[in-house]
């Protein structure tokens, strides 16, 4: 396991992070948007697709942990996330998609902050995510939230690259386990705004 604590970035997240930047819509997806975030799954070409029934059960059971952000209507990004059934203080971000109209906006890091600063994220103290060991994008995203929130990141495997069999043509690397915390709704708050 590596535990490390970087330097807190001094920068807020705001609603428009620049004068540049686009106007974004946050919200909670619905069923409705399921085939919309497969749409964009297998148009960004670096995540692992799901069916278009697992996004709409995410809309319809943890709509309250995830988000859909749109820029002119148009779908610009999502994280999938839930609350661990076993651990009521760990939030799991599944998945997070941004399309090329979102990209150099602090899109993703703006809807991390959105799913936090909800309700069902008040008693979250932690939140984990799995990256793969060559993903250096995700993996300076989640580096990146932890110094906002001033916090640790715990970095274990949790699934070896042998569980995910033979099924692909490629070998799947493994999936490390980034925690993430301890935080509370405080320091999310804190985090936001100057």
């Amino acid at each position: 396991m590596i535990r490390r604590k970087f330097e807190p970035i001094q920068r807020a997240i705001s609603k428009i992070d620049s004068k540049t930047s686009p106007e974004v819509y946050f919200r909670a997806p619905d069923k409705q948007d399921g085939a919309e975030i497969l749409r964009l799954v297998h148009d960004l070409g670096v995540l692992d697709p799901n069916s278009a029934y697992a996004y709409m059960l995410i809309g319809e059971h943890h709509a309250d942990t995830s988000v859909v952000a749109e820029i002119d209507g148009r779908l610009a990004g999502f994280i999938t996330a839930y609350i661990l059934p076993r651990y009521p203080d760990i939030v799991f971000v599944w998945q997070v998609g941004v399309s090329e109209a979102g990209r150099g906006h602090g899109l993703a890091t703006r809807m991390l902050f959105e799913i936090l600063k909800r309700p069902a994220c008040f008693d979250v103290h932690y939140l984990d995510t799995t990256i793969g060991p060559s993903n250096e994008p995700s993996q300076a995203l989640f580096r990146g939230l932890a110094r906002r929130l001033d916090t640790y990141v715990e970095e274990t495997e949790l699934f070896s690259s042998d569980l995910f069999g033979d099924f692909d043509d490629e070998e799947h690397e493994p999936e490390i386990l980034f925690r993430i915390g301890p935080f509370d709704a405080k320091t999310v708050r804190g985090a936001l705004f100057d």
